[in-house]
């Protein structure tokens, strides 16, 4: 299918046109299509929490923990009960884990696990980013929805088939893996089609908040069932994620095109309206919609066509951002992966948590998360310097790091404060690359409107940011056997080297704003340069 061929009006939004006897508006479509796919995404990541979650129950480590308490009854779950409960006895005997993950080099197998997922996600993104950019975004993304529930599942079906073969949930997690690699690059393509670059810093740190959310509600959903036995932790989330690829068949537009409003990022083609005209002649545009029905938009452009790798990886910029988000990753994800099971493992104000209490609290990480992202993206919309905001976060995310393995012990409300902070400075920075920083590459202006590479380049930059994604947890399987200060150290190299890779950039943005550009910063256009 090429993208100038004709589209199908998603179902429900075919309904919706008939009960309302008229089209929405193109403000209205652009809310709803950050509605979609910001529910979207947020499935894609609560479907990647229950590993992270199960692991203490997988592989408990009993010798290092005193014996369980007596359990303390809490009327009210969180966040509305208390958050710190004591290690409870396990009436499933879960406390002897799962073969064969609770013998010795239990941890590397875990970690083995979450790489064999993140390296067959990192290198499907990039063929994920190409087909995105050349198949229909709905389709596309639909599918990837509901085939990466249904292996989400199936790795949790292992509990109740009773399968301790390494090999399957190996397998599981492989093709997991291989499945979510469609919606990263299909949910930014998406919103690149339908917003401009005017504050879109802002306007994705806002939206990039699934990522948080996602893993919020994954955490709390895996841990809430976690007491059915740890199959329900997986099977749960991968039945939403499912239900979300439905919603997403049924009433995402992916192209303006497709509802009947012209493409806002092409300067060439031929436009029954021009972008200019959107909102003046909204009415007329709705009528023109109505008389389409159901064979897609009568609006076709011309000269446009997918963009090979080799030529997106050439775009200035998305090679240093590619190689910035990898270190970026390795520490987010470090953290997304075995968060929970280190704070089940170390003493917070004198006592051990219980693995659901653990998932629970892992949660306000990703509060923190939320808010970088934001204010790492108004921020770089505000002084017009993607690169600056992005190292100065990680480099503000290494004392937060050290300040929080060294005190976080201390009380139940330092190790919330610290943990918060530190995913504040961990998570800005990978939310502005992965959303602002890909749609500002995927539509530069050295394409010359010809072409269209948002899904391709975000797959590079994102698909290579995998990659250390896939590097972080492996290695912290292997270094938390030496102790939890290792992995604290390889998470600071992290951060460093983050920000040292987007040292020519900041310098040339500096120039830039100082008045020192000359012809050779000229020959390679900065991200902040508006059309």
């Amino acid at each position: 299918m090429t993208l100038g061929s004709k589209r199908k009006t998603p179902p429900g939004v075919q309904l919706l046109r008939r009960i309302r006897g008229r089209n929405w508006s193109p403000k209205t479509f652009r809310y709803v299509i950050l509605l979609i796919t910001f529910i979207a995404y947020a499935c894609y990541h609560a479907s990647r929490k229950p590993s992270s979650i199960v692991k203490s129950v997988l592989h408990p480590e009993p010798s290092t923990k005193p014996p369980p308490q007596a359990h303390i009854i809490n009327e009210h779950p969180w966040p509305l009960g208390n958050v710190f409960v004591k290690e409870e006895a396990n009436a499933n005997n879960e406390s002897k884990g799962w073969e064969p993950f609770n013998g010795k080099g239990g941890t590397s197998r875990l970690g083995e696990i979450d790489v064999a997922f993140l390296a067959c996600y990192s290198l499907g993104m990039y063929v994920a980013g190409h087909l995105g950019d050349t198949l229909d975004l709905r389709l596309f993304l639909t599918w990837g929805m509901i085939g990466s529930g249904f292996f989400v599942g199936l790795f949790g079906m292992g509990y109740f088939w009773n399968v301790h073969a390494f090999w399957f949930f190996l397998v599981m997690q492989m093709a997991a893996g291989l499945f979510q690699a469609t919606g990263w690059p299909s949910v930014v393509a998406v919103v690149g089609n339908w917003f401009g670059k005017r504050k879109r810093g802002l306007i994705m740190g806002i939206w990039n908040a699934h990522t948080s959310v996602g893993n919020i509600c994954g955490s709390l959903l895996a841990a809430g069932v976690l007491q059915y036995g740890w199959g329900w932790s997986f099977i749960a989330p991968g039945f939403v994620m499912s239900l979300g690829g439905v919603l997403v068949y049924l009433f995402l537009a992916a192209y303006p095109e497709d509802v009947g409003f012209p493409d806002i990022n092409s300067n060439s083609g031929k436009f029954i309206k021009r972008n200019r005209d959107i909102e003046e002649e909204e009415e007329s545009v709705e009528a023109d919609v109505e008389g389409e029905e159901s064979e897609g938009s009568g609006f076709r452009y011309e000269n446009k066509k997918s963009v090979g790798l080799l030529q997106a990886c050439m775009i200035p910029g998305v090679i240093p951002f590619a190689l910035c988000l990898f270190f970026s990753k390795l520490v987010a994800y470090t953290f997304l992966y075995w968060l929970p099971f280190y704070l089940s493992q170390t003493t917070i104000g004198g006592e051990y948590m219980s693995v659901k209490t653990a998932g629970n609290l892992s949660t306000l990480f990703d509060v923190g998360g939320i808010v970088g992202g934001i204010l790492a993206g108004y921020i770089s919309d505000k002084f017009k310097a993607r690169a600056t905001t992005a190292a100065t976060f990680m480099y503000a995310a290494i004392p937060a790091m050290l300040v929080y393995h060294s005190y976080g012990g201390v009380s139940q409300t330092v190790n919330i404060v610290l943990m918060m902070v530190t995913g504040l400075f961990v998570n800005g920075p990978y939310a502005l690359i992965t959303t602002a920083v890909s749609a500002d590459l995927g539509t530069h202006k050295s394409l010359q409107g010809d072409s269209r590479a948002l899904a391709t380049v975000t797959a590079i930059i994102d698909g290579t940011g995998s990659a250390g994604a896939a590097l972080g947890p492996l290695l912290t399987g292997f270094l938390s056997t030496l102790g939890w200060e290792a992995v604290f150290y390889m998470l600071v190299v992290g951060a460093l080297c983050a920000g040292l890779l987007l040292t020519r950039l900041v310098i040339a943005e500096i120039r830039e704003k100082l008045g020192y550009v000359d012809e050779a910063d000229a020959s390679e256009p900065l991200l902040n340069d508006r059309r």
